[in-house]
């Protein structure tokens, strides 16, 4: 069986998961992979097979998407292009991570996309709700990247096709411990502005991984890095604490590994607004940025003790069986069928 794995490549949370999900997929063929979007640091251990522009959108420095320079860098003629050039018609099966390109080409020659993704499960009925609706949120979630059935993962299984988060074994596999410091991931901040904050909390160690740096440096009582995924994730491991984004992956290994939790959802980003949502239902603390307001409850945070319990068993594997189970061998069937009669 031919199956094409598309992932988005904006951010590295998609990128992560798909370190654990491709040697399931392998196991059941031969997998092509496709990677879209430029705001990505991971990089695959797998040779791709098509790498491309698609449509990401673009980390600003003040805590959200810079709306202005998304639009700008957007180039939909090479979007469409990338669209109509895409031979999804090779594969018995196209398996899709929120990305673009596949989903549209699919879509636009009436081939089954099979949606495997966070996205796909934030809008579920069941899933917790943000304190307010964004209707151009909920309209670029529901068609960013549109598919003929969906599955998915969150922080807790709401309903059907919902499934826990997939921790990678590069996390599963780290020795957990506690030397006392503070994990910093926030993207969409520069280096200026949370080294201005974090250096107000005097007695706790901030190891900072940054978008916008590629030299290591510190400042008072904050260490500043590259993103480097085995530093991140060791240091993950070795912390009090992890103060980052609401995303998906970052949130969801922090409670694996047992480590105090604080997010700050990411402006203009309604799927973060949505996690949030979720994370503040399970207890974590939220604050909305970076502002003076939430000293307090970041100074709480410090010095609280408290974290989190989650059940996260790995289930990859089980999972892709189960799509596989009901989407690949049904289409090999239907394309012997085909075979036999023509």
């Amino acid at each position: 069986m031919n199956i094409l794995y598309a992932i988005q490549g904006t951010g590295n949370g998609h990128l992560s998961r798909a370190m654990d999900i491709i040697p399931c997929l392998q196991q059941h063929g031969n997998v092509d992979i496709l990677v879209s979007g430029t705001q990505g640091d991971l990089s695959l251990p797998f040779p791709l097979k098509y790498k491309l522009r698609g449509l990401s959108f673009i980390f600003g420095k003040a805590g959200g998407v810079d709306l202005w320079k998304t639009c700008v860098k957007s180039n939909i003629r090479k979007f469409v292009l990338e669209i109509k050039s895409l031979p999804v018609g090779n594969y018995d099966l196209v398996i899709n991570d929120f990305e673009p390109v596949s989903a549209w080409a699919c879509y636009m020659k009436n081939i089954p996309c099979i949606g495997l993704s966070h996205q796909a499960t934030v809008l579920a009925e069941e899933a917790p709700k943000a304190e307010h609706n964004d209707m151009i949120g909920k309209l670029i979630l529901k068609n960013y990247a549109p598919n003929t059935a969906q599955y998915g993962f969150h922080f807790q299984a709401y309903e059907n096709n919902i499934f826990t988060p997939v921790i990678r074994r590069q996390v599963r596999d780290q020795i957990i411990e506690n030397k006392g410091h503070y994990t910093v991931y926030l993207p969409a901040y520069d280096d200026k502005r949370l080294i201005a904050k974090l250096s107000q909390f005097k007695n706790v160690s901030w190891d900072v991984f940054s978008k916008h740096n590629r030299k290591q440096f510190s400042s008072k009582n904050v260490t500043v890095q590259p993103i480097h995924n085995e530093k991140f994730i060791r240091s993950m491991a070795q912390s009090e604490g992890v103060l980052c984004g609401a995303g998906f992956e970052t949130p969801a290994e922090a409670l694996f590994m047992k480590k105090k939790l604080l997010v700050i959802p990411m402006k203009n980003q309604y799927e973060q607004q949505l996690n949030a949502a979720a994370l503040k239902e399970m207890g974590i603390p939220v604050i909305k940025n970076l502002n003076d307001r939430y000293d307090m409850v970041i100074n709480n945070w410090i010095n609280s003790t408290r974290t989190v319990e989650v059940n996260y068993p790995d289930m990859t594997r089980e999972i892709i069986d189960e799509i596989i189970e009901k989407h690949g061998y049904l289409t090999q069937i239907v394309d012997i069928r085909n075979f036999g009669n023509s």
